[in-house]
């Protein structure tokens, strides 16, 4: 065998090598992708965070304009100001609600996948435990008039539930958890006049505004480029 043909195979070789490894490497991301889907919940849209972040700003802003009194006053709230602030709580909740479920029904329809499906109803299980368990906590403490308490033990049990979801869906929420709890947590030692609405809006309007922009951009708009480049 001469030497030049003795390099040709040899290149040869190492080509059939590097198409065999790079198929393999496919093949364990195609497997990881097909493990991550059927653990995970991944039909959750940025761009609701950032509708929800807003429609947070909102109530919030409505809240402080119209519904809040004084800061000299924050310990003496009237029971009509209390429902008037617990109707704003809970039509942002539910409009924000209503954001999540349309575009994560969109994505999951685009994706051909179910919206309830098990990972999803196992996702929503764990988010709703410590949720609840804080909406009760935020209720009681609202109907006695205790307002800021209220607002930051919003955060800390939001942030809670965060992070215990977080191993059913995007990493990111994680951080997001941790990120409210510091704010429950500034908004509890720190007592400023309207620390408590200051930090929620912090933490629901402005966090999920940025938050759901990284993840639209990393989780929607990127993987529609690389469909169209492929």
């Amino acid at each position: 065998m001469s030497f030049k043909k003795l390099v040709v195979t040899l290149q040869h070789k190492v080509l059939l090598l590097h198409v065999k490894m790079n198929k393999q490497t496919e093949d364990i991301k195609a497997i990881r992708e097909m493990m991550e889907k059927s653990s995970k919940f991944l039909s959750l849209s940025g761009l609701s965070g950032v509708l929800a972040g807003i429609t947070a700003i909102l109530g919030a802003g409505f809240a402080y304009f119209y519904i809040l009194p004084d800061p000299s006053l924050m310990d003496c709230v009237s029971k009509g100001k209390i429902f008037m602030l617990l109707a704003d709580a809970l039509i942002t909740l539910f409009i924000s609600i209503g954001f999540v479920f349309y575009f994560s029904y969109r994505k999951a329809q685009k994706n051909k996948q179910k919206l309830f499906s098990k990972v999803a109803l196992r996702t929503l299980y764990n988010f709703a435990i410590p949720l609840l368990c804080g909406g009760v906590f935020c209720l009681v403490h609202l109907l006695r008039g205790n307002v800021e308490i209220a607002m930051s033990a919003s955060l800390l049990f939001y942030g809670l539930a965060l992070v215990n979801v977080s191993k059913y869906t995007f990493e990111e929420v994680h951080s997001l958890g941790i990120v409210e709890i510091t704010l429950g947590m500034a908004a509890v030692i720190l007592s400023f006049p309207y620390a408590g609405i200051l930090f929620w809006t912090i933490g629901f309007g402005v966090c999920h505004i940025i938050y759901g922009s990284m993840m639209y951009v990393k989780y929607d708009i990127k993987p529609q480029k690389n469909e169209k480049e492929f």
